[in-house]
């Protein structure tokens, strides 16, 4: 057992022998930490804690009583294969979160990036892959093969199918269950979830400018307001002035594989 003379280790934990325990980590009581999971710099796993592996925790993390850590995934088709989960630094997982490691049918990895929020009771099944600055509020949940990219906030109970694409910066409401994939900076709600606008608020927090604003607005008119299909609203949406904003909205829609939210 690899266990940095930093770290603190609760006596009632148990922890094993192949684990890596970084600088500064802490392990409350009555956590596990199975084989092949290694935990980075300053990471903080409270009490009654199942973390197993392959799993890779970065640094900073905070882990909460009673979640579920790298876990085998509920796939049917799953039979023992080696798979990993690999989540990085800075993001803070509330009590009793799940989060499942991948399968061999997809990249036998799900990820979660830096600095995300999962509150109280988020599922991620496997083979998900969660970007950047992600809110995901109380029993959130997620399918596999879910894509999630920076910035976006779910809404509590909100249901995500699988291999659905939440596109960065959008925003659902509570209790939305979401079926298609969701473009760039749309704010969803409903069941099934339907297109309800753009994020402008989340747009003026982080600065973007009022005319910057009226573009993504138009451009939200283009894809929902004039009866085009995809494609369509696609090509009309390139001919307007370029931006980072706007092609990342374009992308977002060009990336559907299951169409987008309509």
């Amino acid at each position: 057992m690899a266990v940095h003379p930093t770290a603190v280790v609760h006596p009632a934990a148990i922890v094993d022998p192949t684990a890596r325990i970084g600088a500064g980590v802490k392990i409350g009581p009555w956590t596990l930490i199975g084989p092949g999971v290694e935990i980075g710099e300053g990471t903080i796993v409270h009490s009654n804690v199942v973390v197993k592996g392959p799993t890779r925790i970065g640094r900073n993390n905070q882990i909460f009583q009673f979640s579920s850590v790298g876990e085998d995934c509920q796939d049917k088709k799953f039979a023992g294969e080696p798979t990993r989960l690999e989540i990085g630094d800075n993001n803070v997982i509330r009590e009793g979160c799940t989060i499942h490691r991948g399968t061999v049918q997809d990249k036998s990895l799900t990820r979660i990036g830096s600095n995300n929020l999962l509150m109280a009771y988020v599922h991620v099944a496997h083979d998900c892959v969660l970007g950047d600055n992600i809110i995901m509020a109380n029993n959130a949940t997620l399918a596999g093969h879910v894509k999630v990219s920076d910035g976006v906030i779910l809404g509590g109970f909100t249901t995500v199918h699988q291999f659905c694409h939440i596109s960065a910066y959008s925003m659902s409401a509570a209790q939305a269950a979401i079926f298609k994939d969701v473009p760039a900076f749309v704010m969803v709600g409903g069941n099934p979830a339907k297109p309800h606008g753009m994020n402008f608020e989340g747009m003026r927090r982080r600065g973007y400018s009022p005319e910057l604003i009226r573009t993504l607005r138009n451009s939200y008119k283009v894809i929902y307001r004039q009866g085009l299909r995809t494609a369509e609203a696609v090509d009309r949406l390139e001919s307007m002035p370029a931006s980072h904003e706007v092609q990342l909205l374009v992308d977002s829609l060009k990336a559907s594989t299951r169409g987008i939210i309509r």
